[in-house]
């Protein structure tokens, strides 16, 4: 239905799996993280959230690609 919020998701690449839940957590943190360097100012949960979501997804596929490099 339009105009209503839905919760956040991870989106799937065609080589991704569902996210873990330490990176869910990871995410987690870094949304708060966000919000307190924002000042606590309400209403920019969904951007904090997608932030966080591609600099940790960021770090998993940097992570990955280190591993099958060694």
């Amino acid at each position: 239905m339009k105009g209503q919020p839905t919760a956040p998701t991870m989106a799937k690449a065609e080589n991704q799996t569902e996210p873990t839940p330490e990176m869910m957590e990871q995410i987690r943190a870094r949304a708060h993280e966000l919000f307190e360097q924002r000042g606590r100012e309400e209403g920019h949960d969904m951007d904090d959230w997608l932030q966080a979501e591609a600099e940790v997804t960021q770090q998993q596929q940097q992570q990955k690609a280190k591993t099958k490099a060694a």
